[in-house]
């Protein structure tokens, strides 16, 4: 369960300065929770509050954190959020239900809420009882020394097998207000696209209700979160929580009840971009990855089929192999578009790795020149384009290459 001792060949060269954001404070501990000197706890604390959004695993088998913050998200109303790594707190039965009560119970008391304000996460290994009582005093500890800092050291602290921290910022206008979002995120492998794919959290001074903050949230998650893949596996502890301090409001900034008021068409770009950076980067640290790749399909019947192909071919083992063979067996691409169930004629189907048309019309191209796609295929990053000349739905999808790295990390897992 401990970080990868390599870091990412597609590991971002500088990682962003997030800056402080009024209503938010930081801190990062070591509860012992699988490994001893490892910090594995972090809290972040909202000292006058913050309104909440989320989205979690569609998973039938979900966590005991996730059914905590499903239960709480109906309040809309957040005073501080705890996420311990070492131990998922997943398929633990009463055990798991109890851990959560006293977690909440001991962050309460820690930072003076009620325990329906206390909004928790876990991650490491399914099926073995988290201790919370090691949350005893380190809870306590990390409330009174919360700062505004500190937004990558909780990055690092709800790491598992991911081998760089995932951090993100942007900066948005509601009116004449200008408002900070932040973001960081976990997630390496078991990940797919049943939102939310992950651990991750995002945090802005911007004055929202709870209400429009959700339906930001649920349209932002399909072109990023529900849009990457690493290995088809969807987590059973997924959850991607959105908080609003409201701050801005000092400033002059209005706030806001509807998603759809016109005065938040720049936050809203902002937050779909920060998104979608975040996603990416779980992609990019796939786990053994070495290629970052793009699927790109047009010429579908619906940007419903097209995403569906997309996945197909996004989550092919047969593809990702060959993307890491750096190989441009176009004939898996075919594969992968023909058994995803949607409609496709063969004869009007055409394949691109990056700009090298491969395939057209049901034949190999004409112009197929094996050395400049061999050339290609080279790159960190590598474009899949399919045109199924069928209509005009379309979508994009984010994945990583399959490496033999990948069965060594996940064989490994639990030793």
């Amino acid at each position: 369960m401990a970080a990868a001792a390599h870091v990412s060949p597609l590991a971002p060269k500088n990682f962003a300065e997030l800056p402080a954001i009024d209503g938010v404070r930081l801190a990062t501990g070591a509860a012992g929770i699988r490994y001893q000197g490892r910090t594995d706890v972090m809290l972040a604390v909202f000292e006058r509050g913050a309104s909440v959004a989320g989205v979690f695993t569609t998973s039938k088998c979900p966590s005991a954190p996730v059914d905590w913050c499903r239960k709480n998200l109906h309040h809309g109303m957040a005073r501080a959020l705890v996420v311990n790594s070492g131990n998922a707190n997943a398929f633990t039965g009463k055990l798991g239900r109890e851990a959560t009560e006293l977690t909440a119970k001991l962050a309460a008391r820690a930072v003076g809420a009620d325990e329906d304000e206390i909004f928790l996460s876990s991650t490491g290994v399914i099926g073995e009882p988290l201790d919370a009582t090691k949350f005893e005093g380190v809870l306590d500890e990390l409330a009174a020394r919360a700062r505004p800092e500190g937004w990558l050291d909780a990055a690092k602290a709800i790491m598992t097998t991911d081998t760089f921290p995932k951090v993100a910022t942007a900066r948005a206008r509601i009116g004449a207000v200008e408002v900070t979002i932040n973001g960081f995120a976990k997630g390496a492998g078991m990940i797919a696209p049943d939102m939310a794919t992950m651990l991750a959290y995002v945090f802005t001074d911007a004055a929202i209700s709870p209400e429009a903050l959700q339906k930001l949230l649920t349209s932002g998650v399909k072109g990023s979160f529900n849009s990457v893949t690493v290995d088809s596996d969807t987590s059973t502890s997924d959850t991607l929580l959105l908080f609003a301090t409201g701050a801005a409001e000092k400033r002059g900034a209005k706030r806001i009840r509807k998603a759809d008021d016109k005065l938040l068409r720049d936050f809203a770009d902002k937050l779909d971009a920060l998104l979608l950076d975040l996603a990416q980067q779980v992609a990019r640290d796939g786990e053994g990855a070495r290629k970052f790749v793009e699927v790109q399909v047009f010429g579908a019947q619906s940007d419903k089929a097209a995403k569906k192909i997309a996945f197909s071919i996004a989550n092919s083992p047969l593809v990702k192999t060959a993307v890491a063979g750096e190989d441009a067996n176009w004939g898996r691409v075919v594969m992968a578009v023909g058994k995803a169930g949607e409609k496709a004629e063969r004869d009007l189907l055409s394949i691109w790795f990056g700009d090298i048309r491969v395939a057209h019309q049901g034949l190999r191209d004409p112009n197929y020149d094996e050395a400049a796609v061999s050339a290609l295929m080279k790159q960190d990053k590598i474009v899949i384009r399919v045109n199924l000349g069928l209509d005009k739905g379309k979508a994009k999808v984010w994945t990583c290459d399959l490496t033999k790295e990948y069965i060594a990390i996940n064989g490994d897992y639990r030793s």
